[in-house]
């Protein structure tokens, strides 16, 4: 570890790397950088606690991700655990008795359990828990530009109080707009689906519930007797508050590729929504804790190259959400590991060699490797689904068929075993493996 002051007072750090960003993506790329034994420095523009809009939810692909990192994944530290995925829609109502519920799949790669933790809390035990292992931890600096060398590669970053932090490697961590990207003239690819999301916490009785919800159809009233509104819902149960309330974090999104997106009063659309819930449920303005807030969801690597002069993105600042379902977490935690690996074997290589650099460019084509053929798969999901005509022959006629719905539940959350595993593993590695690289 090193710092310095220059003749004209400018604060310099210097480290092997510099994250910018401590969400989940960079908070784990720090930990997983301290604990490769590299002194890293983990910048986040706000001070903890804060809030990110997001719906909470952690499939077992996160709770293994999390598990992998040390962290303490237990009711007494602000988890609370569910057991799968309960689906409305089509044959699935609300009050005929044929609700559709998921469990989450028996395997050996993953978990058979997920989570929910607000992200007011997660991303400051993550970015704790780097500390703990040695990163850096420096809250209220925020970055507004990086520090570039004659040949363009970035060296640092400056913050908007004068300081300055500097490191062979950057890591940008910093968010679906990623201006670290942008000022490094890495930017969006407008044809990769782009979605969009809002959320609200409520006191209700379903927060103690054992299953997340998703609404594939939303209803302004009775199932099947009012007006289809565009978009999916959830309900996610997220225990109870030190008050010991129960609470539930409820939301929904649409893509692009609805022809609804850009139009349409998201927040208002989901008041619609809850109004027609059963009143039992209690999701009233009343019990609304906060405003309904929004946020965009950049899926399937909307921004690419994820490694080029120096600087590597992770996260939402690389596009990294699953097309399928707007997860973005697990896949922020898994590209951090990613990253590590490729900086720490860089590092050890010797920073500024063509086998550095070599390590380094390993990191985009690892990310191709691990998830290229998903998202592309993902990408023709969500321009199908955002047909109308097709999502209702959809949820008519594959809701229904179980067995149809456990392969698409797999294939949904990206949960299969990648060797040995059933039939629907074979199916669905098959088809990633097979399809383009996103």
């Amino acid at each position: 570890m090193s710092a310095s002051t220059s003749q004209d007072h400018v604060e310099v750090r210097e480290a092997d790397v510099i994250v910018v960003g401590a969400g989940p993506g960079g908070s784990a790329t720090a930990a997983h950088l301290a604990r490769r034994g590299l002194d890293v420095v983990l910048l986040e523009k706000a001070t903890f606690p804060r809030d990110k809009i997001c719906g909470d939810g952690l499939t077992p692909r996160a709770v293994r991700a999390l598990v992998k990192l040390g962290m303490d994944i237990s009711a007494e530290n602000g988890f609370h655990r569910n057991e799968g995925l309960k689906i409305y829609g089509g044959a699935a109502r609300v009050d005929d008795g044929t609700d559709l519920f998921m469990p989450w799949p028996e395997l050996t790669d993953f978990p058979n359990f997920g989570l929910t933790c607000a992200r007011m809390d997660l991303d400051e035990k993550l970015a704790r828990h780097a500390a703990s292992l040695g990163a850096e931890l420096v809250e209220g600096a925020s970055v507004n530009a990086p520090v570039l060398d004659a040949e363009g590669r970035i060296t640092g970053v400056t913050t908007k109080d004068g300081r300055r932090f500097m490191a062979p490697v950057v890591v940008a961590a910093d968010g679906v707009s990623s201006r670290l990207g942008v000022a490094m003239g890495v930017h969006k690819l407008d044809k990769r689906p782009m979605g969009v999301a809002v959320r609200a916490y409520y006191r209700s009785p379903r927060g103690d519930d054992d299953f997340m919800e998703s609404w594939l159809e939303l209803w302004d009233g009775e199932p099947g007797k009012s007006n289809v509104l565009p978009g999916y819902g959830w309900i996610f149960p997220m225990g109870r508050d030190a008050e010991g309330h129960a609470i539930v974090n409820v939301g929904l999104g649409m893509l692009d590729t609805s022809e609804a997106f850009g139009k349409t009063d998201y927040k208002d659309l989901m008041r619609r929504w809850l109004a027609a819930t059963p009143p039992e449920w209690e999701l009233t303005e009343a019990n609304q804790l906060g405003p309904i807030r929004g946020a965009a969801l950049p899926m399937g690597f909307n921004r690419k190259p994820a490694y080029a002069k120096g600087l590597l993105l992770v996260g939402d600042a690389g596009g990294m959400v699953n097309p399928f379902n707007g997860e973005g977490i697990d896949y922020a935690l898994e590209a951090a590991e990613l990253a590590a690996d490729a900086i720490a074997q860089a590092h050890a290589q010797g920073m500024g060699t063509a086998a550095a650099e070599r390590a380094l460019a390993g990191y985009s084509s690892q990310l191709e490797g691990s998830f290229g053929g998903y998202f592309r798969l993902g990408h023709i999901f969500a321009w199908l689904i955002g047909k109308p005509a097709v999502m209702h022959v959809c949820i008519k006629y594959g809701l229904p068929r179980r067995r149809l719905m456990k392969l698409v539940h797999k294939l949904l959350a990206n949960l299969t075993d990648r060797r040995g595993g059933d039939l629907d593993d074979h199916i669905i590695n098959t088809l990633t493996r097979l399809a383009p690289k996103a």
